[in-house]
């Protein structure tokens, strides 16, 4: 049962850094932002972008709050510096303090880690600007189809070059292109609280929502892929659940029609 499987595309690479160069270099923009967070996608965006456009042109940033693992920053900040690239690292906790002190009645965790990743994005193109760069979204297949991002946070991004990469393919490149044994094998978390992790959240492992996923992609039903995967019904439709609700993350806000042609509806770009 293992035909609902996603593959990694050949040239994914060199397709990934023909797209950064056209999206990224003069006189488009002056090279890009990154935001690293000690997890597999940003570290391969990081990668990518140097591959692609020159150590020189990337600029990573880490932006922790209480309680990031310092082991974590560390290993991040000599990853940076072992691409070669420009890095800063840079405390929210002085602002995420602040938005509790303005909001007291707003403990809900979930509610706090969407602000504290609305404020890095706010962070990343403050640089970006000051650069003209534009800022690299690392944000995965899984995660856009799930909903697994920030609207406005981490969601806000200029580019998202491992967009159309489920997240069991990200583990694939990563591999292939030798990243850091400590970054493969961490898993995969937001960092908004202590022990959070991605598939604590989503309920199963990126292995088994991946071939979900792709069943969905290849237009199967959700009873064809209980029936190629072996994995339960239930399940199945969870994650198709999880992607129609989702679906206001990935759209343009909806415009009440008034006039000839409107934008994000019928206006032609």
């Amino acid at each position: 049962m293992n035909d609902l499987v996603p593959r990694l595309p050949q040239h994914t690479a060199s397709t990934v850094h023909q797209f950064l160069r056209a999206h990224a270099l003069p006189p488009a923009a002056e090279g890009v932002v990154v935001g690293l967070s000690g997890g597999i996608d940003s570290a391969l965006c990081a990668r990518l972008a140097v591959d692609a456009l020159g150590s020189s042109r990337v600029l990573g940033v880490l932006l922790p709050t209480a309680g990031f693992p310092e082991m974590v920053r560390e290993e991040t900040e000599a990853y940076a510096e072992r691409l070669g690239i420009a890095h800063r690292t840079l405390s929210l906790d002085e602002v995420a303090q602040t938005f509790r002190t303005l909001l007291p009645e707003v403990s809900d965790r979930v509610t706090t880690g969407n602000t504290v990743a609305r404020v890095r994005m706010t962070v990343l193109y403050a640089l970006a600007r000051e650069s003209r760069r534009v800022v690299l979204g690392t944000g995965n297949k899984s995660e856009l189809l799930l909903g697994y991002f920030t609207k406005y946070g981490d969601g806000g991004v200029d580019l998202l070059p491992i967009g159309d990469l489920y997240k069991t393919q990200v583990r694939a490149l990563a591999s292939e292109l030798g990243l850091p044994r400590a970054i493969l094998d961490r898993a995969p978390t937001a960092g908004f609280w202590e022990g959070q992790t991605d598939e604590g959240e989503l309920g199963g492992s990126y292995a088994d929502i991946d071939r979900i996923l792709f069943g969905f992609e290849q237009l199967c039903r959700p009873e064809e892929i209980h029936e190629r995967t072996g994995l339960p019904l239930e399940a199945v439709r969870r994650v198709e659940e999880r992607v129609l609700l989702s679906r206001h993350k990935r759209r343009l806000p909806p415009v009440a029609k008034l006039g000839l042609r409107t934008v994000g509806l019928d206006w032609r770009e």
